[in-house]
Formats: C-alpha cells, structure tokens, sequence
C-alpha cells in the first residue's frame, strides 16, 4: 500500500475489503443480522418479549408485500437518486479533494435555527437500504449502500468526530451549548449509530459501527457527562437516547447506557427556560413529565428512549412515566389515524382534545415515533392495547405518508383538504427527514409481526407471509399466514415445529373486532377484544388456527371536546380508516355540500366493494347519504339569513385514508358532518 494514502483513501479501501468479503472485519464473523430483530432484546432483562429479525419472515401476496415491494422497488431507489440529485451525499465526499460539492440541505441557514440536521437523512436511508437486504438480495442498492458507508466513514476525523456541517468555519461551534441545544449533533450522532447497528446486522461489516463507538468513546464521553471536570450534553433533537441503549445493546459497554439515562435526566447546568424544555422535551428529567408537550417527534423520540431505558434497568419511574404519557396520547392528543401534532407553530402537540383537521400538522415522523413508541411498550408489558396502537399508526398514518407508486411523500397528512394544496404528496422536501424515515419504517415492517417470548410466541399483526424462526428454547418453528387482512377478516395459520412440542402461542385479537372467532383444529377457543389470547398446547405440526375478525364497517364518533370533530362521524372497517375525496362523490361536487344519512342500524347500510383496479387494489365504503347544493362556503359572505336549501339522497363513496391525494389533489375529508333519518 503506497505511503501517499491519504485516511480517507485509506478507511475507504479498509471498508471496501470488508464489504467485499461479507465479514466482520475484526473478528471474521459472519453476518449476524439473521439473528437480530430491529431491536436486539436478547439479553434485555425487562423485556417480555425478543424482536424476530426481518430476515426471519417472508411476505407473500398480502397488503404488506405489495406495499413494501414498492418501497424495495421505487422509493428507496428514489430516495437515493433524490439525495445524490439534491447533493445530500456529496455532504460526506466534499473533502476528499476529487469532488468539490457545496454543502446541500436545510440545514444551512434554516430561519428555525434548525442546523446540521441533514447528515441524519443519509443515516436512516443506510437503515432502509439494510432492513430491505434483510429481505431480498440486490446488488445495486448493495452497492450504492456500500459506497455510501464508505463515503461516511471516510468524513470521520482523527479525534472521532464526524459531522458534515461543524466543520472548517464551523468547527468552533462543535457542541457549544447553543449548537447542542439546535445544531443536531447529538441527534445526528444518534442516527449514526442506529445505522450503523442496522448495517453490522446486515452485512457483519463491523466498519460503520467502529466509526460510531469512536465518535462517541473517544470524542463525546470523555468530554461530555455529569462527571466533575466534563461538559454538559444535552440531545437537542431526543433521538440519541434510544440509540445509545442500542448501542448498549451491541457493544455491552454500561457508558453508553448511562450516557442514555443522563440525556433523560437533563443536566441542569444548562438552565432552560420552561418554553425551551417544553418544545424540546429535553433538558429536564424526563420522569417529571406529566403530559406530552412541544415539538410531537421530540417526544415520541423521547419516550422511545425512556421505553428503551426501561427494557434494560427495570427503573419503575420510567414505566410510571410512560404510562402516564401514553394516557395522555390516547385519551387527549392522537388522531383517528394514529397521527400526532396538531399545530404547525413548532410541530408540537397542542392541548387536550385541540385535533383540527384541516389544519393538522401530524407529520409523517410523528406517526413512526407512536409507532416505534408503542412497539418498546408493548415489548416491555405484552398488553395488546399498545399493538393497537401502533396497527392503527402503521395502516393509517404511516402508510399515507407515501404514494401507492412510492414517489411521493407527505411531511403533513392532515384530515381533510379542500382543493388543490401544496402541503400533500412532493418528491422532495428542503427538510427531507420524512422519506428515508418512511422507507426504513417500511422494510423493517416483516420483523414487527412476530415476537418470541419465554413459553412461546406472539403474533402481533396479521399478514400473508411465511415465518422461519427458533423459539428462546431454540426449537425451529415454522408458522404459514394466509389472509387477505385488512380487506378481509378471515386469517389461516398453520402452526409447524420442527418436533412436537408444547409452547403457547399468543394471538392478538383487536380492540376495534367486536365479535371475533378463534378455533385451533375446528374447536373454538374464547377470544375477548383487546387481549393476546394464549393458546398453550403440544403442537404437532399438523396443527392449525383459523380466525375470522369482524369487518363491518364503523362509524366512530370524538370527544365531545374535540371541537373539530363535533357532531361528525368518521368511517373505519377493521384497522383502516375511511375518508371522502371530492372525486368519487356524485358529480365531484364541493364536499362541503355532503352528509352521511344515519339509521338506528347505522353502518349496517353501509356496502363494501372491491376494486382492484383503483388505487392498488381497495376495498371501498359505499353509504346512503344527502347532498344539499348549496353555495360553496368559499364564494358565500360571511353572514346570511337562513336558508333551509333542499337535499336530495345521493350514495356516497368512502376510500381508505392511507390513499388520499393519489389520482391528484382534491378535497378529501376523514370526519363527516350526519343527519339522522
């Protein structure tokens, strides 16, 4: 190897070699992400459950596979092609002297102050590109996500440090209080590691993760904590929080589990005002919250941080915390799709009950925090009501924040729209957290379906896909899902250990089925909404479990304080919610003007139909209802006598949310003004 090697030449080629061989490049292991989940609760002492790896499970012909066949064929390549297209990537190459890019992203001089953030974006694309190789080989994107590891590592400096943005003229504001407080760099840290995790999983290539464990080691512990003679930290953006319990996880090192509680706990050397650890959901301990409050990403983040926390000290003021919150969240602050935040003022959450709908901030990265909050909840506790949550999160508010053909995002999936808006379905965003969020969110979905547990198996979700596993006891089991869930409830498991054997499984019958059948080789077994119902028998392998779940459709009625939604109903059948878009209704007129037409028996009027030739294949609503042709509200004044107009009945047609703004932008709304007939 010539002398004239200069360090980024020199990791890059070391990275390449690893790449190249599939191994661990210190130990010669082989790649270990068949053996981890998307967290890695092995040896996670309050954990009731361990995470199946995304390898492990094989979607077929469902609902899940078609969407996360899109996101391996179209939207992580996109994302890629539109990071090298905006200059994302050329953020870690710039200094290599063959390429002189400028610096590219938000984070320049954003007017909120937000800087530095977008080194995360390449971050969570690297986690996307692995969950998909988890499932499928791919030697371009295997490629592409090679190049940008190398490409990251190579940035990294002598002392460990690795930013793009604190660098040159910045470098003397690295972790200065008022650049931790808005700069992103613990946060930028944070996604780092989770990457790097995801890729040694992936590929055993242990270079990425090295990078990680020297930035924080050798550059942030020794100069950042509670200890006498070391500066405060603060996470700024919570995010770290999680990732350095993960990296607990990986490494075994107890400093990057203390690091994570001390970013919980707030070092109060740094002296917030309450408006700043309000909308930053940092800084102050974390077990004084009382509410969910400020920027809704930073707390879910938060909390998905404390959850992680919890699974591995069994500390109960985290778990009382938590509770806390979450009642907070389900009873005052999430929206029908799972959505959080109600104000676009600081993407925060709002107060109890404030869910606007037109004006709903509920930014994609929202739903995916509930999501991954709920999953560390439900880990840590086995209660069905947390999987509820995170369903009702994944098929609604997660899932609109892509297009069915996977190039196009939502930053804000709000729940309604009239007429054309901007603020729906781009290819792009200057703040482009979203869509590498969404595309690792989707890939990762295979290893969120099951879980293992010390007497058995859990089945959280239900979807057409094959599982080929182990039990804790290391028994191989092999489970057959066949279903078309959600359009349909029927749901076949055909339940295969390798030797007979005697476990539990543990199946998840959802709050919203109000009459559910369950039987195990035609003998029915009694299954209460809102449970894991457990079914503890010596299975042979011959073994097999129908259930049917109650499809019919629902109509869902708010808060009577929830001002938005008063005297309104919204749609839902199964785990999907419903909405109108202005296109479907007769003659496309103004929604404004539309009505459901209620019975006693309600929703038992109500027709579903499928359709496979529009939006990917849906099962629609189609419900009796009223149209008034009034004047549209937009060209109306302000104040006019009354004038009872004259209704005529009309059927109108409902769409899943998920697919809105799909075939162009049109008025869409998810709560309907009723009249009883």
């Amino acid at each position: 190897m010539s002398s004239h090697l200069s360090r980024r030449e020199f990791l890059s080629a070391a990275g390449a070699a690893a790449c190249a061989l599939g191994v661990n490049a210190q130990t010669q292991e082989a790649p270990s992400g068949a053996a981890k989940g998307v967290l890695d609760l092995t040896h996670s002492p309050y954990a009731v459950m361990r995470s199946v790896p995304v390898s492990a499970v094989r979607l077929t012909e469902g609902f899940w596979a078609r969407r996360t066949n899109v996101n391996r064929d179209s939207a992580v390549p996109f994302t890629y092609q539109q990071m090298v297209d905006h200059g994302r990537f050329d953020n870690f190459v710039r200094w290599d002297g063959a390429r002189q890019a400028l610096r590219a992203g938000f984070h320049t001089d954003h007017p909120s102050g937000l800087r530095a953030g977008g080194d995360s974006e390449t971050y969570k694309w690297i986690e996307a590109a692995c969950f998909t190789l988890d499932s499928a080989p791919d030697a371009e994107l295997e490629h592409n996500l090679k190049q940008v590891v190398r490409d990251v590592i190579g940035t990294q400096e002598p002392s460990g440090y690795l930013n793009t943005y604190f660098v040159e003229g910045r470098a003397a504001e690295r972790m200065l209080p008022a650049t931790q407080i808005s700069g992103h760099e613990v946060y930028n840290l944070g996604h780092l590691i989770q990457a790097a995790v995801a890729y040694q999983r992936t590929t055993g290539d242990r270079s990425l993760l090295d990078a990680s464990v020297r930035y924080a080691d050798d550059f942030l512990l020794p100069r950042f904590g509670p200890e006498t003679g070391k500066q405060p930290a603060i996470a700024g953006h919570p995010e770290a929080e999680m990732a350095f319990v993960e990296l607990y996880r990986a490494t075994g090192d107890k400093r990057h589990l203390a690091f994570a509680r001390y970013l919980l706990e707030g070092d109060p050397r740094f002296a917030l005002r309450r408006d700043q650890y309000v909308a930053l959901f940092c800084g102050s301990p974390f077990t004084n919250r009382t509410r969910l409050e400020g920027h809704a990403v930073r707390c879910t983040y938060a909390c998905c941080g404390a959850a992680d926390y919890y699974l591995e000290s069994g500390d109960p003021a985290y778990r009382k915390t938590s509770e806390a919150l979450w009642q907070d969240l389900v009873n005052h602050k999430m929206y029908i799709t799972g959505g959080i935040g109600a104000r676009h003022e600081g993407e925060a959450f709002g107060d109890p009950y404030e869910l606007p709908n037109l004006r709903a901030y509920s930014e994609s990265c929202g739903a995916i925090g509930n999501f991954m909050w709920n999953w560390r909840l439900l880990c840590g506790t086995g209660e069905a009501r947390f999987a509820d949550v995170m369903e009702r999160a994944l098929y609604n508010g997660i899932n609109s924040g892509t297009s069915i053909d996977g190039k196009l995002y939502n930053y804000c999936n709000p729940l309604a729209l009239e007429g054309a808006s901007d603020r729906v379905r781009k290819p792009w965003y200057s703040t482009n957290c979203c869509p590498p969020n969404l595309d690792r969110t989707f890939a990762s979905i295979p290893g969120y379906l099951y879980s293992t547990s010390k007497d058995g198996i859990y089945v959280h979700f239900y979807e057409d896909s094959d599982l080929d596993w182990q039990l804790e006891n290391g028994a191989v089991l092999k489970i057959a899902q066949r279903t078309n869930y959600p359009w349909s409830g029927d749901v076949e498991m055909n339940i295969s250990p390798a030797q007979a054997a005697e476990f539990t499984v543990y199946l998840r019958v959802p709050a919203w089925s109000r009459n559910t059948s369950v039987q195990v080789n035609r003998n029915p077994v009694d299954a209460p909404a809102g449970t894991y119902v457990p079914i503890r028998r010596r299975w042979t392998g011959r073994d097999r479990i129908t259930l049917r779940f109650d499809m019919s459709p629902r109509l869902t009625v708010a808060n009577s304080r929830a001002e938005s939604d008063f005297r309104k109903v919204a749609v839902e059948r199964g785990p999907l919610v419903y909405c109108m878009e202005q296109t479907d209704q007769p003659e496309a007129a103004p929604l404004e003007g539309y009505s459901l037409a209620l019975r006693d028996n309600a929703a038992k009027e109500f027709q579903t139909v499928s359709d496979a030739q529009t939006l990917g294949g849906i099962t629609a609503i189609h419900a009796p209802g009223f149209h008034t042709a009034a004047q549209s509200g937009a060209t109306q004044p302000l104040y006019q006598p009354l004038a009872l107009a004259e209704r005529k009945a009309v059927t109108l047609k409902f769409i899943p949310y998920y697919a809105f703004a799909n075939r162009g932008n049109w008025s869409m709304q998810v709560w309907v003004p009723y009249s009883r007939v």
